[in-house]
């Protein structure tokens, strides 16, 4: 072992085992007499800091629930803990500009702690090893900041920050930095989840790093200054400028089992070697942007823009990198709510496709994404239903009726069911069912296809396991004229019904254009208040999605098109109506144009 290895390992055993050192257990209460030297609850002193003021190394400090409005200054080594992250709260709103210094090594577990409220404020800075356990930290500029020395975060809770949630470096090689299984939420422009300089080792593993702002200017979710090693295990980090960015980095980068999502980049970088395996990179505008530095392989890329854009020598897909649904069990855009669930369905092409040098926690090859290898879970693939089909359109070709749509992306996915009616929003089972098919086309000769008359059409896609999607959108054609004249068909303008519904916390509204035109979706209450314009600007003619979220910055890809929807502050459950106004342009006869020419409104349900 190397002996800068065996150093970090005996202070960890110090710092967690603090508390086993020869020393005074000494209590805060605010129900307490507060008598020196506060070694009982009927004793205790109605101060954190008094308490800490009359401490030597090795004491433990328990403070009893309550608000405490103090900044802390900690010389000595304790270990000091509150009785719930929830109800024992540091606060030092509008206090000095560290609500919690520490010079001494020290464990701090089992707080809420607030910040000054500043943009220059820290909550927590220490020039000493410390280990931060279970803390949920907010309103400051710097949730947690280290001065040269090594840190454990673990379940920690950082949010409402408004430059870094953790900043950190060694300036040496000296030390390690473990991060895990903590939560950081940032809302603001350019904040930074994680940042370090010169120096040190980052493991940084089974964290949640999203950006849930309004601000198009997102930061990153975790930059590398000068690191010696870094290893970023089974993460999800979204919603950023950059997901991961590095400067440079002294030896090597492992990126290993993880979600970078919903950014600008998932990664972006140059210097050194960055080795990224059973990584998902999805729905990104580039999903690696980096030099030849860069050994991507056994990735998996999904709907991002651009998959890799090399600087200098272009990198290359490795030889086992995929291009392919990865079959997510909630497929939805990370938020607070923490309510998407990024587990694989059954018959994911990512499952037992990584590195074959990694294995899962069960023993077998290592899944893609961020809970497979060795830090992952070991769980139960659902087997869920398709997707619904989308984007059908329908038309007539050669006296035939002419569906088609864009194809699922499930690799399950077996068979179409086409289903037809003669009445708007019918009811689709088996007896309305005229075709099943593999393809994504179909030629139907309805029989009174000679006669006047409407008819409406359904999608459904079928699995392996014969379950069956949610119907598509609902197609409707219109047939006149007698056998010598070719058949009219009627394109129409729609706003169709948004899915799912009800919903929390997003939903996505689809529509249709017949023609360009400018095009407004809103939001209203059943009060008539408007909540949110999701579209304002002319379009071309088209099927467009547009993503509906209440509280985040969203971007919505839809088949084919794609659209922007900024956040916005929270609403409550409840109904909320949506419409659309089409202004007529473009091709429309002399005295159209500039004119509404469609109007729809329907009903949708938030559901918290």
């Amino acid at each position: 072992m190397k002996p800068k290895y065996f150093l970090f390992l005996c202070l960890s055993f110090l710092i967690f085992n603090s508390s086993l050192l020869i020393g005074t257990v000494r209590f805060v209460s605010k129900t307490g007499t507060s008598t020196p030297p506060y070694t009982s609850w009927q004793t205790a002193a109605d101060s954190i800091q008094k308490c800490i003021n009359i401490c030597v190394d090795g004491d433990t400090v328990y403070v009893a629930n309550g608000i405490y409005t103090e900044n802390l200054v900690i010389n000595t080594q304790i270990f000091l803990s509150g009785l719930s992250m929830d109800s024992t709260v540091i606060d030092g709103t509008g206090l000095g500009r560290y609500t919690i210094d520490i010079n001494s090594i020290t464990q701090l577990e089992n707080f809420r702690v607030f910040g000054k409220g500043t943009v220059e404020s820290w909550a927590i800075r220490s020039f000493q090893p410390l280990n931060i356990n279970s803390c949920n930290i907010s309103d400051c500029g710097l949730a947690v900041g280290l001065v040269g020395v090594p840190c454990i975060m673990n379940k920690v809770i950082i949010t409402n920050v408004t430059s870094y949630g953790f900043g950190g470096g060694c300036f040496s090689d000296t030390c390690n930095y473990f991060i895990s299984n903590s939560v950081i939420i940032l809302n603001a422009e350019n904040t930074i989840g994680i940042t370090t300089t010169i120096g040190g080792y980052y493991h940084i593993t089974n964290n949640i790093i999203l950006f849930a702002g309004t601000n198009s200017n997102s930061g990153s979710g975790i930059s590398f200054g000068a690191p010696r090693k870094v290893y970023v295990n089974n993460n999800l980090i979204s919603g950023f400028s950059s997901n991961i960015f590095f400067d440079t980095v002294q030896d090597t980068a492992f990126i290993i089992n993880n979600i970078l999502a919903y950014g600008r980049r998932g990664i972006l970088g140059s210097y050194y070697i960055v080795k990224t395996n059973n990584s998902i990179l999805s729905k990104n505008e580039v999903g690696i942007e980096y030099d030849n530095k860069l050994i991507s392989d056994y990735n998996l890329f999904w709907k991002n823009s651009q998959d890799i854009i090399g600087i200098g020598t272009s990198p290359t897909y490795g030889d086992s990198d995929r291009i392919i649904d990865p079959m997510f069990v909630k497929d939805t855009l990370p938020n607070p709510q923490l309510d998407f669930d990024y587990h694989l369905q059954a018959f994911s092409p990512a499952i037992d496709k990584g590195d074959p040098s990694i294995l899962d926690v069960d023993g077998s090859r290592s899944d893609i994404g961020m809970f497979g290898g060795p830090y992952g879970q070991k769980y139960t693939y659902q087997d869920l239903a398709p997707k619904p089909p989308r984007n059908l359109t329908a038309s007539m070709d050669s006296g035939l009726v002419h569906l088609k749509w864009n194809k699922n992306t499930e690799a399950d996915l077996f068979r179409y069911r086409v289903y037809r009616d003669t009445v708007p929003d019918f009811i689709y089972d088996t007896t309305k069912i005229v075709a099943v098919i593999s393809d994504t086309t179909f030629y139907d000769d309805p029989p009174q296809k000679f006669i006047s008359g409407n008819y409406y059409y359904k999608i459904t896609a079928i699995d392996s396991a014969y379950h069956q999607s949610p119907a598509s959108e609902e197609a409707h054609i219109n047939i006149t004229g007698i056998p010598e004249a070719p058949p009219i068909v009627v394109e129409h303008y729609n706003l169709l019904q948004n899915y799912p519904n009800p919903f929390n916390p997003s939903t996505t509204i689809p529509y249709r254009l017949k023609a360009p035109g400018y095009v407004k979706v809103m939001v209203y209450n059943l009060l008539g208040e408007q909540v949110k314009v999701l579209v304002n600007k002319y379009q071309s003619a088209g099927y467009y999605e547009v993503l509906f979220h209440p509280t985040a910055t969203e971007r919505q890809s839809a088949e084919g098109k794609i659209e922007f929807e900024t956040g916005y502050g929270d609403i409550v459950s409840g109904i909320y109506l949506y419409r659309i106004e089409v202004i007529g342009e473009g091709n429309l006869p002399a005295g159209r144009q500039g004119i509404p020419v469609f109007t729809d409104m329907k009903k949708m349900m938030l559901v918290k």
